[in-house]
């Protein structure tokens, strides 16, 4: 089991996100905890341990720590900005 934890650009991405598009994120954000590299999700290319699952038109973009058994989310947007 892999502990999640979110940078504060996650949170407030979060924060300013619709109530049922909420509901939908934090669903796959807990299911990292399960399975950090679930069906559907990418490696980015270019890092080393960056990955990202979409949700609709949002991305949650995460980087897996397996010597640590961590996952950090650190960016949920709306596709067209995630990647600036």
């Amino acid at each position: 089991m892999f502990e999640v934890y979110l940078e504060r650009a996650a949170e407030r991405d979060l924060r300013r996100l619709p109530t049922y598009i909420f509901d939908r994120i934090i669903r796959q954000i807990k299911h990292l905890a399960k399975s950090p590299r679930p069906v559907g999700c990418h490696k980015i290319l270019g890092s080393k341990s960056d990955w990202r699952i979409r949700s609709g038109d949002y991305r949650i973009v995460y980087e897996i720590d397996g010597e640590r058994q961590t996952v950090k989310v650190m960016r949920i947007r709306h596709r067209r900005e995630v990647y600036r």
